[in-house]
This record gives C-alpha cells, sequence and structure tokens, in this order.
C-alpha cells in the first residue's frame, strides 16, 4: 500500500500558503512564507529530504495549474520533473495536461485515490492543494504530515484541516526540530 503524505509551510493558527503568494491568496499577508521570517536553509532541508521518499507528486486542479507551468522550467524542482503526477479534479480536461512535466493522470474522485494507493510503488507527497488535502483526511486517506510550522498567526486563509465536527484524529510525532527563526519541524504519522 502508498503512502499519501501532505507537506506545507503553516502559520502557528493553521494557515497555508504557497511561499510567495499568489492565485488563490488573496489574504493580507499572503506570501508570508519568505516575507517575515529570516530564512535559514536548514530550516527548510525538510524539503530536500522528502524528495528522497517521493515517488510521486499530487495536486487539486488550481495547485496543479499554478505550479506545473513553473515547476516544469524551474531549476529548483528538477528532480520533480519526471515523477508521475496525478491531479485530482472533476472538472480538469485532458487537454489541460501540460508538456514536458513528466507523465501526469487525472483521478476523479477520492475512489480513486483510495485505489491508487492501493497500488505499488512508493510515497505519493500532496504539494499546496489545501483543499484537496482537507478532503482526502476527512476521507482517511493522509497518512502522514510533514509540517514547517512558522511562528505568526494569520487569522485568514485556507486550512488543511477541517473545521466540521467530526470524529478525533490521532496523530504520533515521528519527528520535530526547533530553529533559531521560530520556525517548527512536525512530522506526523496518522494514527489508525
Amino acid at each position: 500500500m502508498r503512502k499519501l503524505v501532505y507537506t506545507g509551510f503553516m502559520s502557528l493558527d493553521g494557515v497555508v500558503d504557497s511561499p510567495g503568494g499568489g492565485p488563490g491568496e488573496e489574504h493580507r499577508s499572503g506570501g508570508w512564507v519568505f516575507k517575515d521570517i529570516e530564512f535559514l536553509p536548514e530550516a527548510f532541508a525538510l524539503k530536500g529530504d522528502e524528495l528522497a521518499d517521493t515517488s510521486a507528486l499530487m495536486f487539486g486542479r488550481r495547485s496543479y495549474e499554478a505550479f506545473a507551468p513553473t515547476w516544469r522550467e524551474s531549476e529548483d524542482h528538477a528532480a520533480y520533473k519526471e515523477l508521475p503526477k496525478y491531479v485530482v479534479s472533476s472538472t480538469l480536461g485532458e487537454d489541460a495536461v501540460v508538456d514536458g512535466w513528466g507523465p501526469t493522470t487525472i483521478l476523479r474522485s477520492a475512489d480513486d485515490v483510495a485505489a491508487l494507493k492501493q497500488g505499488e510503488g512508493g510515497a505519493i507527497f500532496i504539494h499546496g492543494s489545501a483543499e484537496l488535502a482537507r478532503r482526502l483526511s476527512d476521507a482517511g486517506l493522509v497518512d502522514q504530515y510533514n509540517l514547517l510550522v512558522f511562528p505568526i498567526l494569520l487569522g485568514d486563509g485556507k486550512s488543511v484541516f477541517s473545521r466540521s465536527d467530526r470524529e478525533k484524529q490521532m496523530l504520533t510525532l515521528r519527528e520535530s526540530q526547533a530553529y533559531p527563526n521560530g520556525i517548527m519541524k512536525v512530522i506526523y504519522d496518522v494514527t489508525r
């Protein structure tokens, strides 16, 4: 069975955004990841470490449309270029798949994601895609959270965690580390 891992940058109050802001991050603090906190390479080493465990990437439609054209050309993301990509969307057409960024499969539902997880292969990482991660978490499909938690309270923005009344979900701390700039790395396994 394949593991599904959500990885992201998160404020202390649970807001997740892309590092530089952008579409879908219209709240007044969008782009906070690199604006407000001293950059320490060791605090971001998790992103490089994840690459060794990544066998595929998964996105929601909006994140795919934002990342694919940029990451395809990015030297920082060159190692992701040929990895299989999965886009979970009921609306994305096959003609919207970005050429030259590795094999891309469109999945239409959480059931399709569950079937993919039953197959052979390594870990699938979800970057960005807060809405998708929230839906997959609610469906019991996320296995691990890799988070860089920033010492900032934003009050508004997207959350990867559901705000609805639901059964509690226990997590087991796998790894943590604090950095001098206040960022905390936390890696949690979902307890089942």
